[in-house]
């Protein structure tokens, strides 16, 4: 489960610069165009929303979903509720926030039969991945010594919001949930003020709802294709995107070639067998009810054998997905579900 993001593309009328951090409004005849665009979670947003004449900025309250979200669920500040669990402080009482996506991610993880595994970051380190440098050999025995603390399930939580771990050297992280459930918090606190308009990106993920109001048009956003080169802008699809959740995971320009075959592959993490394993799928891209769910699932299905995960696709509700995979040296084959068909602009 080891994967880099590249970005979805969200299709405006007009241009958006990245900013440290940018706020501009628009009005038109009946609302005001607010657009909030800069960094945060160590990526860059951009939000556009429509409110009506009298309604108040929130730009304030986006930022206070990024502070929080930063205080409970970020592994890169040490002072956060989930490092200090991680290096043992038995003392934490997570939020409600942290609470929902442990949940998420449990149910996830008993879906894909632990292929979903919040816990792999040790075997991730142990491995050496990168995209320039050879996998590292490891023994079988120190394989063997990291599974006794990798597994979802050895990590519980009690009502009061108490983290309980069988083995102290349990390390987890929900980087493949917390972002999409910030959008999620950001589309919840817009819905509280009854904003009906909006898209919000962070890092490639997005969510919207209702229509882009410049254009009087359902939002459009676009996939980029997995093999372009640095520097090149490439889409390999455009969707509509209405009252849902987009999400993509994809080993973006880190596959390796086969030295024999010239073939593309990349390396995944088996959790349960603690070693890796080769899979032609460059990328996925799923649709959700929520960004949480899309965000998750995206990563999910590139940790899991194709068949395996159109055989979950068939027993969610609400999800679609579109998978991108090497045939060959120089060619991609594609898997679209039934659901994302739909959604394809032509």
């Amino acid at each position: 489960m080891v994967l880099l993001r590249f970005k979805c593309t969200f299709i405006l009328a007009l241009s958006l610069l990245i900013f440290a951090c940018k706020t501009e409004q628009k009005q038109s005849a009946n609302s005001i165009l607010q657009y909030e665009e800069g960094q945060a979670l160590g990526t860059t947003f951009h939000i556009q929303y429509e409110v009506a004449h009298d309604s108040i900025r929130l730009d304030d309250e986006i930022q206070t979903v990024f502070e929080n979200m930063n205080r409970s669920m970020s592994t890169y500040i040490p002072t956060s509720d989930i490092s200090k669990i991680n290096k043992g402080d038995s003392t934490i009482a997570v939020d409600a926030n942290f609470k929902e996506v442990f949940f998420t991610a449990q149910r996830i993880w008993k879906e894909t039969n632990g292929l979903f595994d919040p816990t792999v970051g040790a075997l991730v380190n142990a491995w050496g991945f990168g995209p320039d440098k050879p996998l590292a050999r490891i023994e079988q025995e120190q394989v063997d010594s990291i599974l006794e603390f990798t597994g979802f399930d050895k990590v519980s939580i009690t009502e009061e919001g108490y983290i309980l771990k069988n083995h102290p050297y349990v390390y987890f992280d929900f980087n493949a949930l917390a972002k999409g459930f910030t959008l999620d918090l950001i589309g919840r606190m817009f819905d509280e003020h009854g904003i009906n308009n909006y898209i919000i990106e962070i890092g490639g993920e997005i969510l919207t709802k209702g229509k882009n109001v410049v254009k009087d048009k359902d939002w459009i956003v676009a996939v980029d294709d997995p093999t372009q080169q640095e520097g090149e802008r490439t889409l390999i699809a455009k969707i509509k995107l209405k009252n849902k959740a987009m999400a993509t995971s994809g080993n973006y320009r880190k596959f390796r070639l086969d030295s024999l075959t010239g073939e593309r592959f990349v390396h995944t993490i088996n959790p349960k067998t603690g070693y890796t394993q080769k899979s032609d799928v460059l990328s996925v891209t799923v649709i959700a009810s929520t960004c949480m769910e899309a965000d998750a699932y995206a990563t999910a299905f590139m940790a899991m054998p194709f068949e395996e995960s159109k055989a979950l696709l068939g027993k969610l509700n609400d999800v679609e997905a579109y998978f991108i995979s090497a045939a060959g040296k120089d060619s991609l084959k594609e898997y679209k579900t039934e659901g994302f068909k739909k959604l394809l602009v032509k």
